[in-house]
């Protein structure tokens, strides 16, 4: 059975630290399922770390979509939570109804996922009484890089961290059941935790908020264009796969991949009618093969 909303505010409720961590594809979310990850975001950061783009605002509805729909199928007990891309729901709260009920209805998600605060606080709340459960995403958001000029900490100034404060609360008021703090200070962070009844999740905020979300090829060593300073990698995957890689061009080029351990034999009267049929060929033109099983598979 998945991991329901309820069950991560109880865990707030309880003290209980909340690990979530971006999953993009069938075979990873099947691990991390079994690892026992209970949370995991299917980001518009895919658009980066799989895609190759450099932002997240070059995700589309249909990737996060199909994105979304891998994630699920790899998984039984995570709740998934689907971003809403750059433009999915900014133009109106009709267009935004319209893009979480798709990751929902399509992509198979338990909730949904989009930044701002004030701003989208009604946007929120239709989509929240429509039925879809919201986790809100303030401070840092990475689909307004442009407007930020560039990556950079929120809240360092008394102006800006009262903006994340009201954007906060007007994310609590809409209804949403979580909302993640990225790219402030901690005791900003801290403070909105406090605040707030609802979890906090942070990435580059601190150690205070309710839990933590991290992508996935930074805490495995996968995504070296950039590694931000709030993460921490756990495994470098990124030179096992290019020392496993070089070690199998190698094999190949040497002719030691594949020995008769990786390949299928075949039966000795199956392969003595190929060879006569091949000798009638070159006298007829055409080859002629013994009725035999087709597309069956020797021992």
């Amino acid at each position: 059975m998945r991991t329901t909303i309820r069950q991560i505010q109880e865990m707030k409720d309880r003290g209980e630290r909340i690990a979530m961590l971006t999953a993009y594809e069938y075979s990873i979310a099947k691990l991390l399922d079994a690892a026992g990850v209970p949370m995991m975001l299917v980001g518009d950061s895919l658009a980066s770390v799989v895609l190759g783009y450099d932002s997240t605002i070059h995700a589309t509805m249909d990737d996060m979509v199909r994105h979304t729909q891998a994630v699920v199928r790899g998984t039984t007990q995570a709740l998934i939570v689907g971003d809403l891309p750059f433009m999915s729901y900014q133009p109106s709260t009709e267009e935004a109804m319209r893009n979480a009920g798709r990751l929902m209805r399509e992509g198979g998600a338990g909730a949904v996922k989009l930044e701002g605060g004030v701003t989208v606080a009604e946007t929120v709340r239709r989509i929240v009484d429509a039925g879809v459960p919201v986790m809100g995403h303030i401070g840092l958001t990475p689909q307004s890089v442009h407007q930020l000029s560039g990556h950079k900490v929120q809240g360092r100034t008394a102006e800006v961290a009262g903006r994340i404060l009201a954007d906060a609360d007007a994310l609590e008021q809409a209804g949403a059941f979580a909302v993640v703090l990225e790219g402030m200070p901690a005791p900003l962070a801290a403070q909105v935790t406090r605040r707030l009844h609802i979890p906090t999740i942070g990435i580059g905020a601190g150690a205070a908020c309710d839990g933590q979300v991290q992508v996935i090829h930074d805490l495995l060593g996968l995504f070296t264009d950039f590694v931000p300073r709030h993460a921490r990698k756990y495994a470098d995957l990124g030179e096992q796969i290019k020392d496993a890689a070089r070690r199998y061009a190698e094999d190949v080029h040497d002719g030691t991949f594949p020995t008769s351990k990786e390949s299928f034999s075949m039966d000795a009267a199956v392969l003595a009618d190929v060879e006569q049929a091949l000798a009638e060929r070159g006298k007829h033109g055409e080859l002629a093969l013994s009725k035999t099983a087709e597309g069956e598979v020797p021992a």
